[in-house]
């Protein structure tokens, strides 16, 4: 077959165009036959524009100016707070059996892994492998004493290390969450009397509890027989600090985070908010750890969970390693 001009052409152009996907890394801005509006004359955000006097870029909206779609004029609804920026006690929406149900169905969705599914702190991260800080039990005083607006901003806004989840959760379900909190909170503290205004057989349920109750005991004592006790030892204790999210919180260093460090922490003198003062013995760190909310150190905030749950032989590693913090 005779190759005409445009048979050439047409291998010049494949040729040439395998030879540009070599692979070959090119420091070339790429071809952009397309650019629509990839270019343009702009100002970014907080650049200088020499056309204003005040040489900003960003400008306030003309006075007059209406919002239309996000005017959020009511502090109470949208932040939880009333007019002189105090936390509300009342949830400014009525509360519905389906306004709750629809807090359920959020609160299982957003918070049932950190808090549980009873609002008891041992949701999944509580694992140990993941390592976030534990997160508070709600059936606690400091929960309970908790403001509706309170628990409604730390939705919205985060708190310590807990995440905002405002840009998830929808302004109407916050307060559904805030709802079925309380909710559970009742749930977990319902007297027989209460119990007996609703067809539930107590009997059954004390009967269905005892039985797991002792179900649990049987699997932990078999448990125990297996598996030897784990020896008591600073390295446990260090690799636990780690496990629980310990180090979130409290330095090895001197560093001063959410609670105190444990460098010279043991057997230095507490000053608690209370204003009495103790030792920080053995005795000390244990209730520090199983109850902490007894006795908090004066200049930190009543924010730690019990971690009554550990093994003592868990606790006592804890220990070891916190008074190894004050070793010279």
């Amino acid at each position: 077959m005779k190759l005409t001009t445009t048979h050439i052409a047409v291998l010049l152009f494949i040729a040439a165009t395998v030879m540009g996907c070599r692979g070959q890394k090119s420091e070339k801005p790429p071809v952009m036959p397309q650019q629509n509006m990839a270019f343009q004359e702009r100002f970014n955000a907080q650049q200088e524009n020499p056309f204003f006097e005040d040489n900003r870029s960003m400008r306030m909206p003309v006075e007059g100016t209406i919002s239309r779609g996000n005017m959020r004029d009511n502090p109470t609804v949208y932040e939880g707070v009333d007019d002189e920026g105090e936390y509300v006690d009342e949830i400014p929406m009525e509360v519905t059996k389906s306004f709750l149900y629809r807090g359920k169905e959020r609160y299982d969705i957003f918070c049932q892994a950190c808090h549980g599914g009873t609002g008891d702190g041992q949701g999944i991260i509580m694992e140990g492998q993941y390592g976030y800080v534990p997160a508070p039990t709600f059936h606690r005083g400091a929960s309970y004493d908790m403001p509706e607006g309170e628990l409604y901003s730390a939705i919205a806004n985060g708190i310590r290390s807990m995440p905002s989840y405002g840009s998830q959760i929808p302004v109407e379900d916050r307060w559904a969450i805030v709802a079925y909190i309380r909710a559970l909170q009742q749930s977990q503290n319902a007297s027989e009397e209460d119990m007996g205004r609703f067809d539930v057989d107590l009997a059954d349920l004390q009967a269905e509890y005892e039985a797991e109750q002792a179900r649990q005991e049987a699997l932990a004592e078999e448990a125990g027989e297996e598996e030897d006790v784990e020896d008591i030892s600073v390295d446990r204790g260090e690799a636990l600090y780690t496990q629980y999210a310990c180090n979130t919180c409290h330095s090895v260093d001197g560093t001063q985070l959410v609670g105190p460090t444990f460098e010279g922490l043991y057997g230095s003198e507490r000053t608690f908010t209370d204003g009495s003062t103790a030792e920080a013995d053995e005795e000390y760190l244990y209730e520090s750890i199983v109850a902490p909310g007894e006795r908090v150190t004066e200049g930190y905030d009543n924010v730690m969970q019990a971690y009554d749950y550990l093994s003592e032989d868990e606790i006592q590693s804890l220990i070891e390693f916190i008074k190894a913090q004050s070793d010279n």
